[in-house]
């Protein structure tokens, strides 16, 4: 069921054209519109939405803008959009538009909802009438309509297989818009990993330039009780460092592993691993400490 309401304005307007067609020529459709609605300078036709139906089809909705002349604009409702476009003379003229129906857009009031689901269509036994009532899975939103005919048949068959093509088409949409955002995001992973050791290695090279500029600033100089400190604790942690049992053996491990490793890569070229550089530098340090 429609959910707008009727000082909303919209329209519904069934065109015997193709989307595509109707897209190309919407602003000279609007203006057409505003033709049959007599030209008159304080209204605008607005499109609201198109949307393909079976059989190269267009559903269009629009809505009519009235401007007053103290400036104040609003919508035209539509029963009263709908009551002109009825009139005989304006239904030829849309009809020499391509136009095969026309329906308001307004949500059904609750006495005419009551009065649809109490009374059966025709040709509908009420024992399937009350079934399809108790089988409604949103009575809120949604009203049982019946299907009469092969025609009907054909018709909902047609609407159901070209609301899958476009559900198909959005999908494919997002699928592709999935796939680049994947691959952005390799893209991205690629650079940050690559900006981290950019980071890494001009952190080093600020170190050396830092450690350079304090030994030719302190030249000369007694050592100081906070060096002295710290020279004690680079002193601990080079013993840790040396001892057997802790991390030199570990990094005498290591550097076996890697030795091997480009064994097996110089005997099976398929096969490569690499360190980084700086990484083996300060290996070698370590171990040869």
């Amino acid at each position: 069921m429609p959910s707008n309401k009727d000082e909303d304005g919209l329209v519904v307007l069934v065109f015997n054209k193709k989307e595509t067609e109707i897209r190309s020529q919407q602003q000279q459709l609007v203006e057409s519109l505003h033709k049959v609605l007599g030209g008159n300078q304080t209204l605008t036709v607005n499109v609201e939405g198109t949307k393909t139906l079976p059989d190269d089809q267009t559903e269009v909705v629009i809505y009519v803008v009235e401007r007053s002349p103290n400036g104040t604009s609003r919508r035209v409702p539509a029963t009263t959009l709908y009551a002109h476009f009825e009139q005989a003379n304006i239904k030829t003229q849309l009809q020499q538009l391509g136009v095969t129906l026309s329906m308001t857009r307004t949500e059904l009031s609750p006495a005419q909802i009551k009065q649809l689901l109490q009374n059966p269509p025709a040709g509908v036994d009420p024992i399937i009438w009350e079934q399809a009532k108790v089988d409604n899975p949103d009575s809120e939103k949604l009203i049982p309509v019946p299907m009469v005919g092969f025609k009907e048949l054909l018709r909902r068959l047609k609407v159901q297989d070209q609301m899958t093509k476009q559900h198909q088409t959005r999908l494919d949409i997002i699928s592709e818009d999935i796939s680049e955002l994947q691959k952005n995001q390799t893209t991205s992973v690629a650079k940050i990993a690559q900006y981290k050791r950019k980071l890494m290695d001009l952190s080093h090279r600020t170190l050396q330039v830092l450690i350079k500029q304090e030994i030719q600033r302190k030249s000369g100089y007694a050592i100081q009780a906070d060096e002295e400190q710290l020279r004690v604790q680079l002193d601990t942690i080079q013993g840790e460092l040396n001892a057997p049992t802790q991390f030199k053996g570990r990094l005498n491990e290591l550097m076996s592993q890697i030795r091997m490793q480009n064994h097996f890569g110089a005997v099976r070229s398929e096969e490569r691993y690499y360190i980084d550089a700086d990484l083996l530098r300060e290996i070698k340090q370590v171990s040869v400490a």
